[in-house]
């Protein structure tokens, strides 16, 4: 039977010796959560905070993330495009997600200030109205990723193929026209 956690506050110490409990937890706080590798799928995250957390290279096969925000997180590899899509909404400040999956995900609105999304994978994704402030897209893939009223006029670092990608009244800075523009090779400037 899994088990239900609410308004609790979970901490590094919490998870040394024993493996993550798979359950409910509405209202959780993770602090310092070394949580890499763990198995947390068909867990079910609601209005949760990390922060702080080490959560690379998780499992997260039909976990719930509903809600949720990570700060300070490290989060490696993280393959966001197998949790539970029903109600999945993912707030990230100050996180690194070098090699994140977000293939065919609709996480429109999500915010990522200050991070670090080094070739993550945007394929295939709706982002619309998101937010990327102050944040380094190297290598990060977007193909066929609706993007529509997103905000990159403080990203750094994208590549963006307006081709192959959904920009509609997208929000770019004029230093980030080579970003936009790079496949054509022209010089700006």
């Amino acid at each position: 039977m899994p088990s239900y956690f609410q308004s609790q506050t979970f901490t590094s110490a919490d998870f040394e010796s024993k493996l993550f409990k798979k359950g409910e937890y509405e209202s959780c706080t993770f602090k310092g959560a070394d949580l890499a590798n763990a198995d947390l799928s068909g867990s079910v995250f609601i209005e949760c905070e990390f922060l702080g957390c080490n959560l690379s290279m998780a499992n997260l096969f039909k976990t719930a993330f509903r809600e949720v925000v990570f700060k300070d997180c490290k989060l490696l590899g993280l393959r966001f495009d197998k949790c539970e899509i029903i109600g999945l909404v993912l707030g990230f400040e100050n996180c690194v997600l070098d090699h994140a999956s977000f293939f065919r995900t609709k996480l429109q609105k999500t915010v990522f200030k200050n991070c670090r999304l080094k070739e993550a994978d945007f394929s295939e994704a709706d982002f619309s109205a998101s937010v990327f402030d102050g944040s380094d897209l190297s290598g990060a893939v977007f193909d066929n990723t609706v993007l529509e009223k997103a905000d990159f006029r403080h990203a750094s670092n994208f590549n963006i193929d307006p081709d192959r990608c959904r920009i509609k009244k997208a929000k770019f800075a004029l230093d980030g026209l080579p970003g936009l523009l790079g496949k054509y090779g022209i010089e700006i400037g």
